[in-house]
């Protein structure tokens, strides 16, 4: 599914199927741009010991993310991301031979790379599915980034800074509601400027009021591109309700740590300090970890009051060949695979 590409468009496959799955459930935070995310307890986040994902600028000076995915043309995001070995970065073949901004290197060359090929005829009915040897293309970065973590093993992801909506700035609702016009905040934002301007006002009104805070970092469109993205969240939203089934199936669970996400109407919603806290509690907190004794300590770390456990095999296993080693005390064989 994964591959490099060098500038003469040679390809090497690069498996990375369920590399990062693990004993437990493994989770992932997915960082959204919404105007949110510099709203939650980012530094909590960023210290939490598990993978983060960016999309586009999601997380631009509040958090280095562990992975990263875009699906606009490279031109629109930055240097610091492409030539960074420690971020995972995954982009579309057809964005391989683009040069990585500033510079005149070719995105393809950038260190920890990997680029895949979109597939345009997924449903929703099979939206994830360990079989696939595609990312998902719906147009959509989040969605694709959703697809990715998949692949890479996740299944548990947290969405943060994933509003999914873009509101009309607080100036815009009172004006218009001096002309009988109320703003539904579980609306779209284009249903809102149709019935602003059958109440009188002019689009020139509008575009002079109206300044919606898009983003959490600093980037700004006019009034009518942001009623089209608003109107792209939406659908979207639509995509991930539509595809339940399937995530469920695949055993995908999508939590939302984001107040008032559109997403929250049909996926659960947890409070971002009690996931932080349950992360610690399942993984380890390295801030809390002793090093006195660990040098020193004789003997394993073992969890109290477990019961006995022993290393078995199946009872008919034949899946690889077993050589003895030793006849220990008490006539047990050890055995290790060849």
């Amino acid at each position: 599914m994964f591959f490099q590409m060098t500038t003469e468009k040679r390809t090497e496959i690069v498996n990375l199927a369920h590399r990062f799955a693990g004993p437990v459930v493994s989770s992932c935070w997915l960082l959204g741009g919404g105007p949110s995310l510099s709203l939650l307890p980012v530094e909590e986040i960023a210290r939490t010991p598990t993978a983060k994902m960016g999309v586009n600028l999601a997380g631009t000076h509040l958090i280095r993310p562990t992975f990263w995915t875009a699906y606009d043309p490279s031109s629109r995001f930055h240097r610091s991301v492409y030539l960074d070995p420690s971020i995972m970065k995954f982009v579309a073949r057809r964005r391989g031979m683009d040069l990585v901004p500033e510079t005149t290197f070719k995105v393809c060359e950038s260190p920890n790379l990997y680029l895949f090929d979109g597939d345009d005829q997924r449903g929703f009915a099979n939206f994830v599915h360990p079989s696939h040897q595609k990312i998902v293309d719906w147009q959509d970065s989040f969605v694709q980034a959703i697809d990715i973590l998949y692949q890479l093993g996740f299944r548990r992801i947290y969405l943060a800074g994933c509003e999914m909506q873009v509101h009309p700035c607080e100036d815009l609702i009172a004006a218009a509601q001096t002309l009988g016009v109320t703003y539904d905040r579980r609306g779209t934002l284009k249903t809102f400027v149709e019935a602003c301007k059958a109440a009188g006002m002019t689009m020139a009104q509008l575009e002079e009021m109206e300044k919606p805070r898009q983003y959490h970092f600093d980037e700004q469109k006019l009034l009518m591109s942001a009623v089209q993205t608003d109107q792209h969240y939406f659908r979207v939203v639509q995509f991930l309700r539509l595809s339940r089934r399937a995530m469920s199936l695949a055993g995908l669970e999508l939590i939302s740590v984001t107040p008032g996400s559109r997403l929250n109407d049909h996926f659960d919603y947890r409070d971002v300090h009690q996931v932080c806290r349950e992360l610690r509690d399942l993984i380890g907190d390295p801030e809390g970890e002793t090093t006195r004794g660990r040098y020193t300590q004789a003997g394993g770390r073992r969890e109290a009051g477990l019961c006995e456990m022993r290393d078995v095999l199946p009872p008919k296993w034949k899946g690889e060949e077993v050589e003895v080693l030793a006849v220990p005390e008490k006539g047990r064989l050890e055995r290790r695979g060849r």
